[in-house]
């Protein structure tokens, strides 16, 4: 197993009192004569990105930059300013742009548009300088064209230790002394000094009864120390006790029972053997998650493919995009979002599929999806005001919109679960009547009716919905509360 370490740097890295406005937390850390072929960089751009789009939350929280130290002289500084003021040329760049001038320029770029809004709106933006002004980064959207030192700025101090851990430990065994890292020295506003990366090894003690009591076998303590050995983690055995050391690479083990899951990983699940539980009950399956597992299999039989996205999404998802506004007031809204795309819980599940449809716009017409799950609707009856409830939505998407595709599709579903078709359109069985939708075009959409009670909405998207959704086939759609259909049985 290598064993990680750091020793001093020369480096310093100075934060100024006015991050505290926008990103107020940096760390750095260096791996220096570190040696790459085009494999090795690949693979580190590839950690780098997916760091990024996980741990980082797509920026939001921490943002990742690398620089070539030949090319950059310290100490650094860490300070932020009025977008007008930072002057620069960006990587991949030629000419000198003022941040509010990158603002403009990226709004288009496919991969950096989705990171302006982090900062956009702030008054100051975060920048890093070398001992001569250039600007190294303008975080978190793009480096300077100086671009192998790390630094990582963020709003959470916590995940980005984490993150620098792990991309040092990854990429440490490259450089000319492996496993060894150059330690940055950052002085922040306070005058506070801390020495970045930390490569803290952490020691957690348990017993070998835990481990066996939990999962189910009979293992002993030399074999549980081989399978932690394969996972990464060394052990030491005292009798029945386990003292595990947590290596900088492993952040993800919190407590015991982390341990105690990778053992169960590293034994196998598939090789614990089966054991009924000692339980006086009978179980039996929920009324409703029956119900939603035939009308998955009815439906699939029908053509369809299954779906499932996000609960959570932008509010401009289930509003603007959607010609829905009235739809904000009744969504559950997240009092903090770190990112733009979850901002609330969704009231439809048509976004989400239309969504689905955007990214599989490549495959070849009819594509015909749906989905059921769970919505969010405001409730003030309940504890805490809002509560879920189960909904299906089925989007037939071609050259024509089919909407006796999806009428079909509905009429399927009643004659299996043996609800007639109410041609007096009275209180008894189903039918469709005509209504008025501001997401459907009009004349074209309708409400299912059954036993008198509204129980959803089919119809043909308005071509402004599906144009929001960068679609360009129309598409018809139907959705309805799979609860209501269950109260009838």
């Amino acid at each position: 197993m290598p064993r990680f370490s750091k020793k001093p740097g020369p480096h310093k890295l100075y934060v100024k009192p006015k991050t505290l406005q926008v990103r107020p937390f940096v760390v750095a850390a260096v791996l220096r004569n570190i040696t790459f072929n085009e494999d090795r960089y690949n693979s580190f751009i590839d950690l780098q990105e997916k760091l990024h789009q996980n741990l980082c939350r797509k920026r939001a929280l921490v943002a990742i930059g690398t620089h070539d130290l030949d090319t950059i002289e310290g100490p650094f500084t860490y300070d932020a300013k009025p977008p007008n003021y930072i002057k620069f040329i960006p990587l991949k760049q030629t000419q000198e742009y003022t941040a509010s001038e990158l603002m403009d320029l990226y709004s288009t770029d496919n991969h950096l548009k989705h990171y302006l809004p982090i900062i956009r709106d702030k008054p100051v933006y975060p920048v890093i300088y070398d001992k001569n002004n250039v600007v190294l980064s303008l975080p978190p959207v793009i480096n300077g064209k100086f671009i192998l030192k790390f630094n990582f700025v963020n709003e959470y101090q916590h995940k980005a230790e984490i993150v620098l851990d792990t991309l040092v430990c990854m990429f440490s065994q490259y450089c000319e002394e492996p496993f060894v890292v150059e330690t940055v020295e950052v002085i922040r506003a306070d005058n506070s000094k801390y020495d970045y990366p930390k490569l803290n090894y952490r020691k957690d003690v348990l017993t070998v009864d835990y481990i066996n009591n939990r999962l189910g076998i009979s293992c002993s303590g030399e074999e549980i120390t081989k399978l932690l050995l394969k996972m990464g983690l060394e052990c030491s055995l005292n009798e029945n006790s386990l003292e595990v050391t947590i290596p900088p690479t492993r952040h993800d083990i919190l407590h015991a029972c982390d341990i105690m899951e990778d053992v169960g990983i590293s034994y196998g699940y598939n090789n614990i053997k089966w054991t009924l539980p000692n339980a006086p009950t009978i179980g039996d399956q929920f009324m409703l998650n029956k119900l939603t597992d035939q009308l998955r299999y009815e439906i699939s039989r029908c053509g369809y493919t299954e779906a499932l996205t996000f609960s959570l999404c932008s509010e401009e998802d289930i509003g603007k995009k959607m010609r829905n506004l009235n739809a904000l007031d009744e969504a559950v809204k997240i009092s903090n979002p770190k990112t733009i795309d979850f901002e609330v819980a969704r009231t439809s599940l048509i976004p989400g599929l239309l969504k689905t449809i955007h990214s599989n716009k490549q495959m070849p017409l009819p594509l015909k999806i749906f989905e059921i799950s769970d919505i969010v609707v405001k409730d003030n009856s309940k504890e805490v005001g809002a509560r879920n409830e189960r909904n299906l939505c089925a989007l037939n998407y071609n050259k024509t919109p089919g909407f006796e595709i999806i009428h079909g599709l509905l009429d399927r579903l009643m004659q299996v679960l043996n609800i007639s078709y109410s041609t007096s359109k009275n209180e008894t069985g189903y039918f469709i009547k005509a209504c008025q939708d501001e997401r459907f075009l009009s004349g074209r959409c309708a409400h299912v009716v059954l036993n008198g009670s509204v129980i959803g909405v089919m119809g043909v998207l308005h071509p402004e919905v599906i144009g929001n959704f960068e679609l360009n086939q129309p598409c018809a759609v139907l959705e309805i509360s799979v609860e209501k259909l269950e109260y009838q049985f």
